[in-house]
């Protein structure tokens, strides 16, 4: 009986290695990287960038000590109502259940911060009365923050907007059917408010049917000073 050659027994162990060995790289197993692995690059892995920090409300930045954050989002034509956010805290939204055609508002204390009533008033087909019994009795420093949705001025009256201009509002006198409008004024302020925008309703530029774009503004409005 004739003895394997030492050649052809080397080579059975060599090709039974190196089949185990590439068996166990596409395994992953022995602790050796996957076959897709070894032909990655450093310069080709993507490293994920880490996510810019958002403050409260969303804020890019945070508001300076005794400073209130806010963001007012108007509503997107008919569709996507409005949201008002305050010191991370939600105000009126659809979530909420407390928003509505017309004019949205959330009156707040100026010196704490917490909120005193919020409300939905329908500029289209409701009582303008219900808007000026809110808003005529507001204590001096009280935050008045607008979102509007869908319709916002149909039924305002000239003491309506002359309410509103008193707390600060620059644009409500023009402000006409279906316009976007998000306004923070304050009781009792002596100079018109820096936090207000307004887009009208116009066919050539309106981002939907029907209806401008929705608005969104964020800042930091400073706290009312506690009374001594």
């Amino acid at each position: 009986m004739r003895r394997p050659c030492p050649l052809r027994i080397m080579a059975l162990v060599i090709t039974v290695a190196v089949t185990w060995i590439v068996v166990s790289i596409l395994l992953g197993g022995l602790g050796f990287p996957r076959i897709q692995q070894l032909f990655t690059s450093q310069e080709n892995s993507v490293t994920a960038e880490p996510r810019a920090r958002k403050y409260k409300c969303g804020l890019p930045q945070p508001c300076p000590e005794e400073h209130l954050a806010f963001r007012v989002v108007s509503g997107a034509a008919n569709v996507i109502g409005p949201k008002i956010c305050l010191e991370d805290r939600m105000l009126m939204s659809s979530v909420k259940d407390n928003v509505g055609r017309g004019l949205n508002i959330a009156l707040v204390n100026g010196v704490n911060g917490d909120l005193i009533e919020a409300r939905a008033f329908d500029m289209w087909a409701g009582d303008v009365n219900d808007l000026l019994k809110f808003i005529r009795p507001l204590h001096e420093g009280t935050l008045v923050f607008v979102a509007s949705y869908d319709d916002p001025a149909t039924k305002m009256n000239e003491e309506t907007r002359k309410l509103f201009s008193e707390l600060g509002s620059k644009n409500v006198k023009d402000l006409a059917f279906r316009d976007s409008w998000v306004f923070v004024g304050a009781k009792g302020v002596q100079n018109k408010s820096p936090f207000e925008q307004h887009v009208k309703n116009s066919k050539h530029t309106n981002k939907y049917e029907g209806w401008p774009e929705a608005l969104e503004m964020e800042g930091c409005i400073p706290r009312r000073p506690a009374a001594s």
